[in-house]
């Protein structure tokens, strides 16, 4: 705040209390004359005024809030708030600090937060049999504490960081067997996930169906803690520049080839020209992301286009729409938002929810392959 918002904040506070303060004593000064009945003489409409004091509890209440609001001014930061923090502190990351609304926030979700993790440590761990995953999530949280004030962070921390993540993955299958887990763990998919994902979690267009197998980034526990910490940004390039609209068309028809149904009965036959005329193409710029056989790179968020699952749908349109003007898909990440304990239990919901019987075929990156430039998603 400027010097001149502060005084001006200051300057009309006091000045107004000291007008109401001015203002009372004058009236306290002021006694009327009364008539020998105590009226004052004053009648309207057959009423007849009297001088009678105020209720006692009135005045008391009325004078305490004018003290209370120099008592304000000397625990908070409202007389010059740029210069005066005032004397009320509060606790904030184990350090004392002054009042603000702000701090006052932090404060009260650090408390309301250590309720939550000791109530998880002490009852939802040990319930599911993952007790030893406290130690990991202590050192954990001080490796994130230290990566966020740090300037300069060690090269190692982030790698360090993502090894603890993993190593919580063992405990986060416990806690997708555990009821009690799993009811907290739901309430954290609706308040967060629901808007994208839907309450059932089936998805929807360009939102992925976490209820299936089919996952671009890998459905292992590992993997879904990895997603929720960090975030995934996935890019589809647009290539109707590269290959013009005719390899548009071509490769669309290529990429039907390989889905059961042709991505979609409504397509109807295939033009077999395009698909040979498609395949070229696809072998050329899109297997390096999608695999030789289509079959995706969870390495590189691709995915398998040999299935009859799709992300933005299986329409012939649709695909070359998508092959025209590319795709773009954003999950944030929740780790600043809801925490590692949070970050557990829903990540042991979605896990729950997914459907584990076959397993996606995936393709795996050659170790001295180029890293991909964008990731070529059609579906």
């Amino acid at each position: 705040m400027t010097f001149f918002w502060s005084s001006w904040i200051t300057i009309l506070s006091f000045g107004c209390w000291l007008f109401i303060l001015g203002a009372l004593l004058m009236v306290l000064k002021f006694k009327p004359e009364v008539e020998e009945d105590g009226t004052t003489g004053h009648e309207y409409d057959g009423i007849r005024e009297y001088d009678k004091p105020l209720p006692k509890w009135w005045l008391v209440i009325f004078f305490g809030s004018i003290v209370w609001g120099v008592v304000y001014w000397v625990f908070f930061p409202a007389m010059f708030p740029k210069s005066w923090d005032g004397i009320a502190t509060v606790e904030v990351d184990g350090k004392t600090v002054p009042w603000t609304s702000k701090n006052e926030l932090y404060s009260d979700l650090e408390s309301n937060n250590k309720v939550f993790t000791d109530n998880f440590e002490k009852s939802i761990l040990v319930q599911a049999n993952a007790a030893d995953a406290a130690k990991t999530l202590a050192s954990l949280s001080e490796m994130q504490a230290t990566m966020r004030r740090s300037d300069k962070p060690p090269a190692d921390l982030q790698t360090k960081i993502d090894e603890n993540i993993a190593a919580l993955a063992p405990d986060v299958v416990k806690l997708s067997e555990n009821p009690n887990a799993l009811k907290v763990g739901s309430r954290l998919f609706l308040q967060n996930c629901a808007v994208c994902h839907g309450s059932n979690a089936k998805g929807a267009t360009g939102y992925p169906n976490l209820t299936d197998n089919d996952w671009l980034y890998g459905g292992e526990a590992s993997n879904i803690l990895t997603t929720l910490h960090n975030g995934r940004v996935g890019g589809m390039p647009a290539w109707r520049d590269q290959i013009g609209e005719d390899g548009v068309r071509a490769a669309a028809e290529y990429v039907l080839s390989l889905s059961p149904d042709h991505g979609s009965k409504s397509n109807g036959e295939l033009d077999n020209t395009l698909v040979t005329q498609g395949q070229a193409i696809f072998k050329q710029q899109c297997a390096l992301c999608h695999g030789q056989d289509g079959k995706g790179m969870i390495s590189a968020g691709a995915p398998n286009l040999t299935d009859n699952v799709w992300l933005y749908g299986g329409e012939r349109e649709t695909v070359r729409e998508t092959l025209r003007y590319g795709r773009a898909g954003v999950m944030p990440q929740w780790e600043t938002k809801l925490g590692n304990e949070r970050i557990m239990l829903l990540a042991a919901y979605i896990y729950s929810l997914s459907d584990k019987g076959v397993p996606t075929a995936t393709a795996t990156v050659p170790a001295n392959a180029p890293a991909p430039k964008a990731v070529a998603s059609a579906n």
